[in-house]
């Protein structure tokens, strides 16, 4: 075999010393500017300051934009009496949207962007929550494109985020960029010249690639954080923090807003309601950021503490799908035919070398034979590669329990009319609870349908192909055990939930707890004539079963014929009834009502002891603030 020029290698060497100093402060240019992390401030209940909660979504998600902020964004809608969510039964899922103000004034873009949504689909001012969602992906990407940009300009508007590659930056990197662009020109032109050939490509290389290593600069590459923001952020996660003491706040639907206020909103926007975020969907689900419960070793020991095995702090887990390297998911045996068949081509290309490059012309330059050289190669690496770590991967097995995130369709064989197409291998995404990144696994296809979203499962792998080769059920989810338990008490909600629950939302184990029978049902506070003589017509109790209850809000409903309506809703426990009428106080005191009473427009609300009790009249007749305190001093002198 001809040996290499030296010159050729110093060639060589000179154009990618000059990329790698480029790449290197590229480099440091990311480490430099990516957010740090923030301590957060002592837990408190009091609101961090004036941001939205798309903005607090963003500099408490370190400064990156998920599908909260315009979850968040349409709860606040609810909270500022623009639209208003109504749930009719058990089922969170059943939950509609109804347009309150036509015409609202004070919303900056992205709040304009969300009304619009949804006035323009809503039919007679009412559209079912589930319903939001978008049909094409290219129009769900460009709306939640514009959409984030808003949010994002807001927030640098309010100086709580900035470009992460400033001006000086992207200016830095492309005069640094003069540094590999030089030295490639220089190695080209130093070969033109030694081989006799026009040294014009050397200019024109220097050009292409200061252009391409300068388009790279300029490129956006997200948000990064302020001082202000860091402060601001802070102050944010403060009341994250104290939220997610609160046993049952995560456990809240969107329809608790009517009694939860900006709290609700606010609570979706720093990630403490996971009910909110598997009920609410605008089109931006994203299957790489998943709910989990897991928490290593709950299973073994504190399953009889807890009641719920397994089950730890709800988290949000980052999931990263292979696809372009072939070893994933790939056969062992398939690996090493292979890297058996690369090993033997290198061997006849050794072995016929000399005739092989005979035949190349003269007239090709060194440059040309060094890329056929390195052509014939590269099935060396592979080859040795693939046999040395597809041997590892064989007499190294792991065994991981997790929970599955993810479930999906990966590779099918190809169908045609006659015959359609037949899954084979699927993507299982499992968080083991080591991190809040994994990578999803390759399993086949007949061993993923054993398994569903939310179940535990034990299994063996192979880590470098990531192919599972046994799998086990160690724990159904929430929506299995629910579907074989039979006829219960209250069948009628259990159906509702699960139904709930095989709609495929992620985090939706949590609403079989979320909705329960109520310890005061506030229905019985007050009867259908007392509502009546306030509401001007006959009044009746809507759906006047057991009554219902959201983790520590039960809610009750009274209706008339001619179209008014009014609500009551009884917030129980400590924290929850101080979080409850905290919202409330702006109002005009109401003195001899419980502990505290407060009234505004058609709401009145009281408090006693550690249960608060409110009322809102709706609909189009008169609101009479005297008969509407008088009907809350009726049900508060019945709480028990």
């Amino acid at each position: 075999m001809p040996a290499v020029s030296p010159a050729l290698l110093v060639e060589v060497a000179i154009g990618v010393a000059g990329l790698a100093i480029w790449f290197a402060a590229f480099w440091a240019a990311l480490l430099f500017t990516r957010p740090r992390p923030i301590a957060p401030a002592p837990p408190t209940q009091d609101f961090g300051g004036p941001e939205s909660p798309a903005v607090v979504s963003l500099v408490t998600g370190r400064w990156e934009l998920t599908e909260d902020a315009a979850e968040s964004t349409l709860i606040d809608l609810a909270a500022r009496k623009v639209l208003e969510f109504r749930q009719p039964g058990n089922d969170p899922f059943q939950t509609t949207v109804h347009v309150r103000d036509e015409q609202p004034s004070g919303l900056n873009r992205y709040e304009s962007m969300i009304f619009e949504r949804v006035r323009r689909l809503s039919v007679d001012g009412m559209v079912p929550l589930t319903a939001l969602t978008f049909r094409d992906s290219s129009q769900a990407s460009a709306w939640t494109k514009r959409l984030n940009a808003a949010v994002v300009a807001d927030a640098r508007s309010r100086g709580l985020s900035r470009r992460r590659f400033s001006p000086t930056i992207v200016t830095a990197l492309t005069i640094i960029a003069a540094v590999p662009s030089l030295a490639i020109g220089l190695a080209i032109y130093l070969n033109t010249r030694r081989t006799g050939e026009d040294g014009g490509a050397a200019f024109a290389a220097i050009f292409f690639v200061w252009f391409a290593l300068g388009f790279l600069a300029g490129k956006s590459r997200g948000e990064r954080d302020t001082p202000l923001g860091r402060e601001v952020a802070a102050r944010w996660l403060g009341l994250k923090t104290f939220l997610r003491a609160h046993e049952s706040f995560a456990d809240l639907p969107p329809a608790a807003v009517a009694v939860w206020d900006r709290y609700l909103s606010y609570g979706d926007a720093v990630g403490a309601t996971r009910v909110c975020s598997a009920v609410i969907d605008l089109g931006m689900g994203n299957r790489k950021r998943v709910w989990s419960s897991f928490a290593p070793g709950l299973g073994q020991l504190g399953a009889v503490a807890q009641g719920q095995p397994w089950r730890g702090t709800w988290h949000r887990v980052r999931v990263r799908y292979p696809r372009f390297f072939p070893r994933y998911g790939q056969k062992a045996v398939r690996l090493i035919l292979k890297a058996v068949a690369a090993l033997a081509f290198v061997a006849l290309v050794v072995r016929f070398d000399t005739v092989a490059f005979d035949a190349v012309p003269s007239s090709i330059t060194s440059w040309v034979t060094l890329a056929i050289r390195a052509l014939f190669l590269a099935p060396l690496f592979y080859g040795g590669y693939t046999l040395i770590a597809t041997i590892v991967d064989l007499l190294t097995p792991v065994t991981v329990t997790g929970e599955a995130l993810w479930v999906e369709v990966w590779k099918s064989t190809s169908g045609n009319d006659s015959k359609p197409s037949v899954p084979w291998l699927h993507y299982l995404a499992v968080d083991d609870g080591r991190s809040d990144r994994t990578v999803a696994w390759a399993c086949p296809s007949d061993l993923a349908r054993r398994a569903s979203a939310g179940d535990v499962v034990t299994f063996t792998a192979r880590r470098w192909t990531r192919r599972i080769l046994t799998l086990q059920v160690v724990e159904s989810s929430r929506s299995r055990a629910l579907a074989s338990l039979g006829s219960s008490a209250d069948e009628d909600t259990e159906k509702l939930i699960l139904r709930a629950m095989d709609t495929g939302h992620g985090g939706a184990q949590a609403l079989a707890t979320a909705v329960h029978t109520a310890e005061i049902a506030p229905g019985q506070l007050l009867t259908a004539d007392e509502v009546g003589r306030v509401l001007g017509a006959p009044a009746a109790l809507h759906d006047p079963g057991q009554a219902m209850a959201i983790g520590p809000v039960a809610l009750a409903l009274f209706r008339t014929v001619a179209g008014s309506s009014l609500s009551v809703s009884v917030a129980t426990g400590a924290t929850a009834a101080e979080l409850a009428i905290r919202v409330h106080r702006g109002g005009t005191a109401v003195p001899g009502v419980g502990d505290e009473a407060y009234t505004s427009g058609g709401w009145a609300v009281a408090r006693r002891g550690a249960t608060v009790v409110r009322l809102e009249q709706r609909g189009p007749g008169p609101v009479h603030q005297p008969y509407l305190i008088w009907l809350l001093g009726q049900a508060v002198s019945r709480l028990t």
